[in-house]
């Protein structure tokens, strides 16, 4: 995996999260969003748990704390997206939801060409987003941006976890630690379904594995070589994956302006790659 370029992991990565989660919605109505989040996050944490078997035990305070604030991004960016896609149309969630990295990359940038290209990414997600207003509830909208705000926290603590434990330990820990924060809100409600549905045991771990467990580990290895500016406006072809996902998976078909808004951030996207290899990678934090 540290052979493949890194542009290249946080690509799969974001066809494997996007497909997954529209899957996911396809059960809404058995698990609900709560559920379906609960059930994704244990069993992504018990995968990770038993394939990666973190040690701990020489952990210091520094990397128990980035692996916490991992672990809390991804039970908040988890659950709300879910929360959310119960409400508004899946290409509008996962629009408003990606404003996080977008602005995130806003934030970060140092050079006009890269605010160039962050703009035209962020054109793109805007526009997509348009044309479904009279569909979108206020509840959803509030929810989306809540989970883009997580969004944004993930890639930074991702970052810094990443760079703070040794391999994907960290991650482990994490995915348990957000799974327990979540659990009391969905547990309930999944249990249920399952008694009553056995089947969506296997459904949702393989949710988990695509979702979850290979995203997030493809991200880390990806962190690790990219910066987290360059990471966040890559990030923005996931409005587009996920409305490729919709129409594949749930049935929505994409019109014109969907198709321009893809070219953009498409555009934006493949820009900021380029760019990205005459720039050195943000600093590494020292684990104390």
């Amino acid at each position: 995996m540290l052979r493949i370029p890194a542009p290249l992991l946080a690509v799969a990565a974001i066809l494997s999260v996007q497909f997954g989660s529209a899957w996911a919605r396809t059960h809404f109505d058995a698990v609900g969003p709560t559920g379906a989040a609960t059930l994704r996050l244990v069993f992504a944490a018990v995968i990770l748990l038993a394939v990666v078997r973190p040690k701990v035990r020489s952990w210091k305070r520094q990397q128990w704390l980035a692996a916490v604030v991992l672990g809390l991004a991804l039970a908040g960016m988890n659950s709300l997206i879910y929360l959310a896609l119960a409400r508004i149309p899946l290409g509008v969630a996962v629009t408003l939801e990606f404003t996080g990295p977008l602005v995130l990359a806003l934030v970060q940038t140092r050079r006009i060409r890269d605010a160039l290209w962050a703009a035209l990414a962020f054109a793109g997600v805007v526009l997509l987003g348009v044309g479904s207003t009279g569909q979108v509830a206020l509840a959803g909208v509030l929810l989306a941006f809540g989970a883009a705000a997580f969004w944004a926290t993930y890639i930074i603590a991702n970052s810094r976890a990443g760079r703070a434990i040794e391999g994907i330990d960290g991650l482990a820990v994490a995915a348990t630690v957000a799974a327990v924060v979540v659990a009391p809100f969905g547990a309930g409600q999944a249990a249920d379904a399952i008694v009553g549905e056995p089947s969506l045991v296997l459904v949702f771990v393989v949710v988990a594995v695509l979702t979850s467990a290979l995203p997030y580990a493809l991200e880390m290895v990806a962190l690790r070589r990219l910066s987290t500016r360059v990471f966040g406006v890559l990030s923005s072809l996931g409005p587009g994956v996920a409305a490729l996902a919709g129409f594949l998976v749930v049935g929505q078909a994409l019109d014109v302006r969907e198709i321009v808004a893809l070219a953009l951030v498409t555009a934006a996207s493949v820009g900021v790659t380029l760019g990205s290899g005459r720039e050195p990678p943000a600093p590494h934090p020292v684990a104390g």
